[in-house]
């Protein structure tokens, strides 16, 4: 595990790329202000960059962050201690773990916060190919865990050049969507 640490340390430390990837503050504000958090919620920051979701979060709330940049990977939370009822990030497109260039790590990342059953809901900003990721296979193996996808909000932005989305996963059954799957 020290190898991989290592290896994502050597990537997040490419301050052109780390830069550009952060959330604009202001799509944080608009993301934040679109959530009823409770009195007392504990809510997780794993992935926090320049905390523009972290600072951004309402008093009311239990705030806790991780950043890689500054030695706090997200897997050394203290999940079991702790107990964060809230998880709200734009986690990053790879990890870069195992000498992989460029592989999309958005379904492992949703899975590993699927397996924590205090967790209530998770929101996650992200790109339409990490949109995609989620196979029909995968939401279903996402369904059994007791996580649902229950809210997709879309956004534009523009120094990204693309349209994003806002993923929001809780605990509560979602009869909505529904998965095929055959192979056409």
């Amino acid at each position: 595990m020290l190898s991989s640490r290592k290896l994502s340390m050597n990537i997040y430390n490419d301050d052109t790329l780390w830069h550009f990837h952060q959330t604009p503050e202001s799509l944080c504000k608009d993301i934040i202000s679109n959530i009823d958090f409770k009195e007392g919620e504990k809510v997780l920051e794993p992935f926090a960059g320049t905390d523009n979701f972290y600072s951004n979060l309402p008093p009311e709330v239990v705030k806790y962050r991780c950043e890689i940049r500054d030695n706090l990977d997200y897997r050394m939370f203290d999940y079991e201690g702790i107990k964060p009822e809230c998880i709200i990030s734009n986690p990053p497109y790879d990890l870069g773990e195992n000498d992989r260039k460029r592989k999309n790590d958005f379904y492992n990342i949703v899975k590993f916060f699927a397996e924590k059953p205090y967790i209530k809901r998770i929101i996650f900003l992200c790109s339409s190919a990490c949109y995609n990721s989620l196979t029909p296979k995968r939401m279903m193996s996402l369904n059994e865990q007791n996580l649902f996808l229950n809210k997709v909000t879309s956004c534009f932005i523009k120094k990204w050049r693309g349209i994003y989305y806002v993923m929001e996963f809780t605990r509560k059954p979602n009869t909505s969507f529904d998965y095929l799957l055959g192979v056409y």
